[in-house]
């Protein structure tokens, strides 16, 4: 680990720790302010799609951007404005002048931001390590993103907001700082970088396009989503992740809801159930490569399929703790497992220069499938109960997981490998 962790890697690995933390000290503080602003899940769950939103509007054209720029850059200069925006937030929560459209804007502008940072961010790392040294690397980049985001973050979030409502969201603001600080400190590196050294920083190769010889963005942004949709296995872990996040997402926009009503948790123990599945994500981090060595991708795809199922059917009908606490513990475990097979399948098979541009369709299926959930969460809670969406996300999973069961094979991965070819 000691070989493993160093030089501009070790750096990467620091700001996304540090930008995840304090993304989790506000994903704790966020729905909390929102909570003492209205009890309207519709208006709560509102907050979570405006954050959201932006991977519907912008996400392909940041993937373009990313392509096109140091990713380096991209990434630190996005921070730099994000702790802008936690900075101004903050200082409206300190005078008491917070209110839903600041909240709303606030949350708005990081989701922006974070179509370009976490796609640069997914981009970048290929030309940080080598080929053998992706899965490990992004294991242990969605570890540490794990632990700050959601077992360090959350808690700390919420004992902050109790303390002094402000607090998180300057801390967040400082943390937005300190990553800045250390992407920059990066080596530049071409956006269509393909070499790498045998110490798994990259080499400087010539720049191998120039401005003059790219399409038009839109051109770029149909030759990303023609490449996407036309290699197998990624079309399928596409869509499948934009339909489970679609559930997800509908049952998040209502956590701090069904937290409060359901299980009794104050704005502590509300950060503390978020931080539980923390533990799974580090338990999914160490064994993530062994498990794949042993059973396979596609084993570890399906079982996520129904971990997630199950997850949804166990919320629903609990009002325990702990009994809520352990199922978020197998969820983390999943979620880590799955993040990290699909994006090294996705970081191995794309050419570097379109890195940016798939990672944008991706994360369009993805995210965007979030924000229509968390948008239907809080409309189905209100009309049918806080219970409501834990429901319809068990029989929607359900669903999906009996249809795309057959495809999770070892061969249809395997045969998704190969990218169909296009007319030119």
């Amino acid at each position: 680990m000691a070989a493993f962790l160093k030089g501009d890697y070790a750096r990467l690995w620091l700001a996304s720790g540090m930008s995840s933390l304090g993304d989790g000290v506000t994903v704790a503080a966020g729905p909390l302010l929102m909570a003492t602003i209205s009890r309207n899940p519709a208006v709560v769950a509102g907050a979570v799609f405006a954050q959201q939103l932006p991977w519907l509007l912008f996400s392909l054209f940041s993937g373009v951007f990313v392509d096109r720029v140091d990713r380096r850059l991209v990434v630190g200069a996005v921070s730099v404005l994000r702790a802008v925006v936690m900075t101004v937030l903050a200082v409206l929560v300190w005078r008491g002048w917070a209110s839903i459209p600041a909240v709303y804007a606030a949350v708005f502008l990081l989701g922006v931001g974070a179509t370009l940072a976490d796609n640069a961010g997914q981009a970048l790392l290929p030309s940080v390590v080598s080929s053998e040294e992706l899965p490990k690397a992004n294991a242990w980049l969605s570890g540490i993103r794990m632990v700050c985001n959601q077992f360090a973050g959350p808690p700390l979030g919420g004992w902050m907001f109790v303390f002094a409502a402000a607090l998180p969201f300057g801390t967040d603001a400082a943390c937005f700082v300190l990553a800045a600080v250390l992407v920059l400190s990066l080596r530049p590196r071409p956006s269509h970088s393909h070499s790498h050294s045998p110490g798994g920083d990259a080499a400087e190769p010539a720049p191998d396009a120039t401005p003059a010889a790219r399409g038009t963005v839109w051109q770029e942004i149909a030759e990303g989503l023609r490449w996407l949709w036309q290699h197998k296995a990624m079309r399928m872990l596409a869509v499948t992740m934009g339909l489970m996040n679609l559930t997800y997402g509908g049952i998040f926009a209502v956590y701090v809801l069904w937290a409060r009503e359901r299980l009794g948790l104050t704005g502590a123990g509300y950060g503390l159930l978020l931080a539980v599945s923390a533990v799974g994500g580090v338990i999914g981090t160490v064994s993530v490569s062994g498990l794949e060595a042993r059973f396979g991708s596609a084993a570890l795809l399906r079982a996520g399929l129904l971990i997630e199922t199950l997850s949804h059917l166990v919320l629903a009908v609990t009002r325990a703790p702990w009994i809520a606490a352990l199922t978020l513990v197998f969820f983390g475990a999943h979620a880590t497992i799955w993040g990290v097979v699909g994006v090294t399948l996705r970081q191995r098979v794309t050419p570097s220069e379109m890195l940016g541009r798939i990672n944008s369709v991706y994360m369009l299926f993805s995210m965007g499938g979030a924000a229509i959930g968390s948008l239907l969460g809080g409309v189905i809670a209100r009309s049918f109960g806080i219970t409501a969406p834990f429901w319809v996300g068990f029989v929607a999973m359900t669903v999906m997981t009996a249809l795309v069961w057959r495809l999770m094979t070892p061969a249809k991965l395997a045969a998704g490998r190969e990218p169909v070819a296009t007319a030119v």
